[in-house]
């Protein structure tokens, strides 16, 4: 396989298939990259750390469309993937901390931290929250052609050859990984890691049966699984969704108090004023009562939860401790 996952001999097909995702993804309508706002308003602009048409970016688009209207700013989103996110973090910090760019933020701003050395910005020091939008679960899937028809037989699979079944994840220190990473742990499982460079690469290896499985946030495969090209195994969250009907949890199938799920939020650059913090996350709460957004966050067996600045910044603090810990126990270095 190459650096990126993907096996030479399969470049073409597989490229075909990720050109079929892309054009198939079910919130194209959010692509547009304003939205309307009188003339000569100063754009809302929102940083995403990862590849145009993810589930990242695509979010930002969703609720960065319903934010400027409440705000009457047009929107532009910028994509700044690489270094597992920190290139955008960087950008962001480097903006003028005028409430005028944000970063669309998932769970790698606080593991990322600990994930590289030196650590490449101080959570407490150079961020400032504005809201959590919400969080998805993290899940296990398959082609609709694997073999693998649930998660005992993945884990049978995988007892019967150590090192040799693979999954695919969006990438080394993303959510998906690391939290398959705490599956093997409970199960006493060792899965074979393919980093890819985003979830879509992973997902059309996974289809094409290239990789044994995918382990990936749930807005990336909703509409293939409602479709029937993929078949999820398992969920990460710590309850069933109706979303993904009959499919079991992985507290559910032996392991209690197993929960895993990719979260989402907005922060700006340390010293934006408190009190344009506060207007940004009013707006934030109001986007989140968007009926497309919400149709689109809970149709993916999400949770919507709005809070406070410092409620976001608990939780920062707190994934922070947790993803510094599971990243020394299980010696998770960048490569």
């Amino acid at each position: 396989m190459s650096r990126d996952g993907c096996p030479a001999a399969a470049v073409s097909p597989r490229r075909r298939l990720l050109g079929m995702l892309v054009a198939a993804w079910p919130l194209g309508a959010w692509a547009a990259r304003a939205a309307s706002s009188p003339s000569g308003a100063e754009s809302l602009r929102i940083i995403v750390g990862y590849t145009a048409g993810g589930a990242v970016d695509t979010l930002a688009r969703l609720v960065g469309t319903a934010l400027a209207r409440s705000l009457n700013q047009p929107l532009v989103v910028e994509d700044r993937p690489g270094a597992g996110g920190n290139l955008a973090v960087k950008l962001m910090l480097q903006s003028r901390a005028d409430g005028r760019t944000l970063l669309l933020a998932a769970n790698a701003l606080a593991a990322n931290v600990s994930l590289y050395q030196p650590p490449p910005f101080d959570l407490e020091r150079d961020i400032a929250p504005v809201g959590m939008i919400g969080r998805v679960p993290v899940l296990i899937a398959v082609g609709a052609d694997s073999p693998l028809r649930s998660l005992s037989d993945l884990l049978r699979s995988a007892r019967r050859r150590p090192h040799q079944l693979t999954f695919a994840s969006p990438g080394i220190g993303s959510t998906p990984h690391l939290a398959m990473l705490q599956f093997e742990h409970a199960a006493r499982v060792d899965l074979r890691h393919i980093p890819y460079k985003g979830g879509a690469p992973a997902i059309a290896d996974a289809l094409a049966g290239e990789v044994d499985c995918v382990a990936v946030n749930a807005l990336e495969v909703v509409d293939l699984a409602r479709s029937g090209r993929m078949r999820v195994l398992a969920l990460m969250s710590p309850r069933p969704s109706a979303v993904f009907p009959g499919v079991p949890t992985i507290a559910q199938s032996g392991y209690p108090g197993f929960a895993a799920s990719v979260w989402y939020g907005l922060v700006a650059p340390a010293g934006t004023p408190g009190a344009t913090v506060l207007r940004l996350n009013a707006a934030l709460r109001q986007a989140l009562a968007d009926p497309a957004v919400r149709r689109v966050i809970l149709g993916a067996g999400g949770e919507i939860n709005p809070g406070t600045p410092g409620q976001f910044r608990q939780w920062l603090l707190s994934e922070r401790a947790r993803y510094a810990a599971l990243i020394r126990d299980e010696s998770i270095r960048t490569e």
